[in-house]
């Protein structure tokens, strides 16, 4: 257990509890109907947010015990993620699932974070861009990650 991490979880963990009630009050018509700059629902953003924290957490248990540089596919660049939340049709799954799903796959990130092996931090995977990725970059970055979709939401929530 490593606790170069411990400022990612506190404040993932600290957003979720934060937004988990704001997100279970929302009406139909805002997560449904609003939209972002890219096209997508809230609840298209939180099924993202749920495919995100589901690929990471594939990644960093890979990138702990497999070949190195590990090879695994790159979901989020070149529209592979549109293609998740289209496949997965989020725009009709069960609002309440989404938001409890959102929830827990990210407590449970933060948990396989707070766990993952210090020696393991400078191992890498190769994305569909071809650059180099550490487990240690990939679990900082994903707080950024995280926020910046809170905040696409919360635009969209306050907008009229």
């Amino acid at each position: 257990m490593t606790k170069e991490f411990e400022p990612v979880t506190n404040a993932l963990l600290s957003i979720i509890n934060e937004w988990e009630p704001k997100l279970a009050v929302l009406s139909e018509e805002v997560i449904t109907e609003r939209k972002n700059s890219q096209n997508r629902t809230i609840r298209q953003i939180a099924g993202h947010m749920i495919d995100s924290a589901s690929n990471n957490n594939h990644r960093i248990v890979h990138l702990q015990y497999g070949k190195r540089p590990l090879i695994f596919p790159d979901y989020a660049n070149l529209g592979n993620s549109d293609r998740w939340v289209m496949i997965q049709n989020y725009q009709e799954e069960d609002w309440k699932v989404i938001v409890q799903l959102w929830k827990y796959s990210n407590i449970h990130l933060a948990h396989v974070i707070e766990n993952v092996d210090p020696d393991k931090l400078e191992n890498f995977w190769i994305n569909a861009l071809d650059m180099n990725i550490s487990l240690r970059k990939m679990i900082v970055d994903y707080l950024r990650h995280f926020k910046l979709h809170i905040s696409e939401i919360n635009e969209i929530m306050t907008r009229k």
